[in-house]
C-alpha cells in the first residue's frame, strides 16, 4: 500500500479564461443540482487504484476554480485523499420538471450535469464562521425537520479543492449542441 500522497500541482488557482468564463454557469448548475437532490457525487481513488464514489451534500463553490466541502460522514474519502488528492465532483440537475420538459422536447435546453475534475489542497481544516453560515443559509428552509440537526449541526471541518477542468456530461442527441 502506498502511503505517500500523489503529487498535487502547486501555484495559483486555475485561472484560464475558459474556466473564468464557465464559472457562472458552473455555479448555476451546482445550485440547481443541490436544490433538486440535496447532494453531489464525489469520486476519489482507493488504495487499490479503484474509483470510490460517495454522496456529499456540502459543496460550496468560491472564486473561479476553487471550492470547499465539509467532511462530516465520509469514511473512506479521507483515507483516499491522504494517498491521492485527485477528486471528481458530479452535479446533476435532477429537477423533475426540467427533465420532463427536456424529454418532451427531445433535447436539453441547458446542460443537465457537469463534472469538476481537480484535487484537494491539503488536509481538512477548521471551517470559518463565514463558511458555516453560508452553508447554513443553503439549508435554512429545512431547519424545522428532525434530520436537519442530525445532518448539518456538526459542520466543523472543510477540504479546499481546486478545479483543473470542467467536463460537460453528454447524453447523446439530448445534449447535442450544448457546450
Amino acid at each position: 500500500m502506498n502511503s505517500a500522497a500523489a503529487p498535487v500541482p502547486q501555484g495559483p488557482p486555475s485561472t484560464t479564461p475558459a474556466l473564468h468564463e464557465q464559472w457562472p454557469r458552473v455555479r448555476q448548475l451546482f445550485s440547481r443540482a443541490f436544490a433538486s437532490s440535496l447532494h453531489f457525487a464525489i469520486a476519489s481513488v482507493d488504495a487499490r487504484g479503484a474509483p470510490h464514489v460517495a454522496p456529499i451534500g456540502s459543496v460550496l463553490l468560491g472564486e473561479p476554480g476553487r471550492g470547499i466541502f465539509f467532511e462530516v460522514f465520509a469514511r473512506q474519502l479521507p483515507a483516499n485523499l491522504a494517498r491521492d488528492a485527485r477528486v471528481s465532483i458530479l452535479a446533476v440537475d435532477s429537477g423533475k420538471l426540467f427533465w420532463l420538459r427536456s424529454l418532451f422536447a427531445g433535447r436539453f435546453a441547458r446542460p443537465p450535469a457537469l463534472r469538476l475534475v481537480g484535487h484537494v489542497l491539503g488536509p481538512p481544516r477548521r471551517a470559518t464562521p463565514e463558511e458555516q453560515q453560508r452553508f447554513a443559509r443553503r439549508v435554512r428552509r429545512l431547519r424545522w425537520l428532525k434530520g436537519h440537526a442530525r445532518l448539518w449541526s456538526q459542520l466543523e471541518h472543510v477540504r479546499d479543492f481546486e478545479v483543473e477542468r470542467i467536463e460537460s456530461v453528454h447524453l447523446g442527441a439530448m445534449t447535442a449542441g450544448l457546450s
